[in-house]
């Protein structure tokens, strides 16, 4: 692999795992076009590390605070998030890992994405704010997140929407749904080492590696800070279109055999 391709898949990591567009999909997209797939299991590891480095870069205090006082409600309200997706990624860690090797539903998924972001728009503002956050509200957030185990629905769009739902103000919604990512990034990264380790990893040079985490890191940490801004005065649907004319376009390939 070229330090190019590299540089692409982590741009792509970096801006879709915080923009509600979801990454795994794109990865997958972004793999078969370059002739991939199960070769870039390491490198996806890679980028997954860059965006977390986004992540505890953009939320310090957070990070610190929770260390500080690790029985704060803070670390309690990530740890009752968090939840949901153990249970259903240990649950069915390998039926997810096929279709996600596969791709056969990520045209479907991508739709789906759509209509929540579109429905998205139809919820009355809410006014909640990081210190109001309930651990139910916490817990609903994290029954979506766990939903988005599925490779082409959107981690970030599902639980901006339940955030929404559970009347969070926009941009808090958009602020505890990238921290609540992070436990999630890393429980996906390890299970992703843990594959590594135990099968076949391409051979792919330090300075590609290297590329390719930077850049995830730097433009994760681009679209986290963006997103949340945006979201507070802007609408979804955009994403929504983007999202069903590319999940179209999949499903239109795969009908006439040239996906």
């Amino acid at each position: 692999m070229s330090w190019f391709e590299s540089l692409i898949l982590g741009i792509i990591q970096g801006l879709t795992e915080f923009l509600p567009i979801s990454s795994t999909g794109h990865l997958y997209l972004g793999r078969h076009l370059f002739g991939l797939d199960e070769a870039g299991l390491f490198l996806d590891t890679m980028l997954h590390i860059g965006t977390v480095l986004a992540v505890f870069v953009f939320y310090k205090d957070e990070f610190v605070h929770m260390i500080k006082k690790p029985f704060s409600k803070l670390t309690f309200l990530l740890i009752v998030g968090t939840i949901p997706a153990v249970v259903v990624g240990l649950l069915f860690k390998d039926y997810f890992e096929t279709i996600s090797k596969t791709g056969v539903t990520i045209g479907w998924e991508f739709l789906v994405t759509g209509l929540f972001l579109w429905f998205a728009d139809s919820i009355k503002n809410g006014r909640k704010k990081m210190d109001d956050i309930t651990y139910t509200d916490a817990f609903v957030i994290g029954t979506f997140q766990a939903a988005a185990i599925f490779p082409a629905i959107s981690r970030s769009g599902l639980t901006i929407v339940a955030a929404l739902i559970r009347k969070l103000d926009r941009e808090t919604a958009a602020y505890f749904s990238f921290l609540l990512s992070t436990p999630a990034i890393v429980g996906a990264m390890i299970l992703q080492l843990s594959d590594v380790m135990g099968g076949k990893v391409e051979s792919i040079s330090l300075f590609s590696l290297f590329v390719g985490t930077l850049s995830s890191a730097l433009f994760g940490y681009v679209a986290v800070k963006w997103m949340i801004g945006y979201l507070k005065k802007h609408s979804l649907k955009l994403f929504a279109v983007y999202v069903w004319g590319l999940g179209g376009l999949i499903l239109f390939f795969q009908m006439t055999g040239r996906f």
